[in-house]
């Protein structure tokens, strides 16, 4: 039998208290409403190789302790694209190159968290909660959202996936889409007896979900009927780009997205990295281009922040991987970014310089980085963000 709970359960939408209706929203939603500040964060799961991602081609000790696995360096056959005499990105993110070239691409190498867990899952929570060490039930991209208001649009926060991620579950709303599509009740005969039934319930908070469920559908029904072509040339490729996809199209049309989150598996390479990775970087780069052609003069406001829970071990092992590792890459890109410079202190790689003397050290904390972007570019707190953490440096990725 499908009760009410059950269908808020069901509906691949998980929202905390909910405010009124946002009307305006569905008044204005076609009339376009620019200018927003949008932050986009992207989950690397399984740990990619960001010595391979970023290459620092300029250390010695990079070569002789990869053998098989290391990109060669600019200017060989299948090198590396070279960004500033001692880094260069994998080949396969040559789309990646453009925007790096524009300064919308900045890197920051030996960035991660403190906490030297190697564990898939708890280092996943760590970072998605924003705790490192600690788990929560609340996430860091669900705080840097202001508290739900009778304005404020039930798609603000938006996840482009089948399940809510823990960044985004907590107090203040978000919503998991799958598909835009298929995004609502099975028929309207159904959807609106299960509406009256909410609007007549006595449980409050359920009321308020369930207005709330109904005031999402219908808004992202308002979308998925309008037409839509990605801009000119722009085409998206693979899974992730369709979930990229999915997210410029909430963006452009307008509807009150703040903050969306997208993720993409399959970094984990204990074997046979090479074929792998291109494979992945190639997926991983496309979209990402394409993400950004396609909102083109609205990356203005758009900012995206690239993020994998650890990285892997400086020396590849015995079957062409590499090992769970610590010190890892992150990526910001958008037109407000300070592009085209590699941040972060690089600690070296030779073996007293490494975490346990196996790993890239961590010389910039994963919070340094998100918390500018949520204070400089949404305008929040970091300590409400990040509770109990003072950022250690400022890394000044964002234009003034």
């Amino acid at each position: 039998m499908l009760t009410r709970r059950s269908f808020l359960r069901t509906s691949a939408i998980a929202l905390g208290a909910a405010g009124a209706a946002p009307t305006w929203l569905l008044r204005t939603a076609a009339q376009g409403k620019s200018g927003r500040k949008v932050l986009v964060a992207i989950f690397q799961r399984g740990a990619a190789d960001g010595l391979n991602v970023v290459v620092p081609f300029f250390e010695p000790r990079y070569y002789q302790v990869r053998p098989s696995i290391a990109i060669p360096q600019p200017g060989k056959p299948n090198g590396g694209l070279d960004l500033d005499g001692r880094f260069a990105l994998h080949p396969a993110l040559q789309p990646l190159k453009t925007l790096w070239d524009s300064r919308q691409l900045a890197i920051v190498h030996a960035a991660g968290s403190p906490d030297a867990s190697r564990s898939h899952f708890d280092a996943q929570d760590f970072m998605e909660c924003g705790t490192p060490g600690l788990k929560r039930e609340d996430g860091w991209l669900n705080r840097a959202l202001t508290p739900v208001a009778p304005d404020s649009s039930p798609v603000r926060a938006i996840a482009s996936g089948t399940q809510l991620p823990k960044t985004l579950q907590g107090s203040r709303g978000a919503i998991a889409v799958d598909s835009l599509p298929r995004f609502q009740v099975a028929d309207k005969s159904t959807a609106d007896v299960l509406e009256h039934l909410y609007s007549s319930s006595l449980d409050g908070q359920l009321k308020a979900q369930g207005k709330a469920t109904f005031d999402a559908i219908k808004l992202i029904e308002s979308v998925r009927t309008r037409p839509y072509t990605p801009a000119a040339g722009v085409q998206y490729a693979g899974e992730f780009g369709q979930r990229l996809q999915q997210i410029a199209r909430l963006i452009k049309a307008d509807v009150g997205v703040e903050v969306a989150f997208a993720d993409i598996g399959g970094w984990d390479h204990h074997s046979n990295e090479t074929g792998q990775l291109t494979n992945q970087l190639r997926q991983f780069g496309s979209s990402l281009a394409a993400f950004t052609q396609d909102l083109g003069d609205r990356m203005e406001d758009v900012v995206i922040v690239t993020m994998s829970e650890f990285g892997r071990t400086v020396n590849e092992n015995g079957n062409a991987g590499t090992d769970h590792g610590h010190g890892n890459v992150m990526m910001v890109v958008g037109g407000g970014v300070r592009g085209g410079r590699i941040y972060g202190e690089w600690p070296g790689l030779e073996p007293e310089q490494l975490f346990e003397r196996r790993d890239l050290a961590v010389t910039t904390d994963f919070r340094d980085v998100l918390g500018e972007l949520v204070s400089g570019h949404l305008g929040q707190t970091v300590t409400q963000v990040f509770p109990g953490y003072t950022p250690r440096m400022s890394l000044g990725l964002l234009n003034a």
